[in-house]
């Protein structure tokens, strides 16, 4: 039909923490949803699922982004930027992107937050 009904599924080392609501027969999704969520300092990565609802079969997967220990390493005062969406099944291709915005706020010497915003998808 030329739409999804995009949803998404935040994961913190593999482990679903998070299920966005899901925005009906659209290719730009916006969600304004905000949650917060604990890390442990020794968390490897948070993975963002898209994924497509389907009423009448199982939901599709569109795509996943990674943001890994070793990426914030990188980007120490933060990142913005899209982000390709990667295969989660070698068998399926794969379009689309998600504008994200990584920030580490605090000091070193006190309790650090990473704030993680999905700006929009395509």
């Amino acid at each position: 039909t030329g739409s999804s009904d995009p949803y998404c599924i935040v994961k913190i080392d593999d482990e679903a923490i998070i299920r966005t609501a899901t925005v009906w027969k659209t290719l730009s999704p916006f969600w304004g949803e905000e949650y917060e969520v604990h890390l442990q300092p020794t968390f490897h990565s948070v993975s963002i699922y898209v994924m497509d609802e389907d009423a009448l079969s199982r939901d599709d997967v569109i795509g996943k982004v990674c943001i890994t220990r070793d990426m914030l390493a990188l980007h120490p005062k933060g990142y913005s930027g899209w982000m390709s969406l990667s295969e989660v099944d070698p068998d399926e291709e794969v379009q689309g992107e998600i504008h994200l915005r990584v920030e580490i706020l605090g000091s070193q010497g006190s309790r650090r937050r990473l704030c993680c915003t999905v700006l929009e998808a395509r």
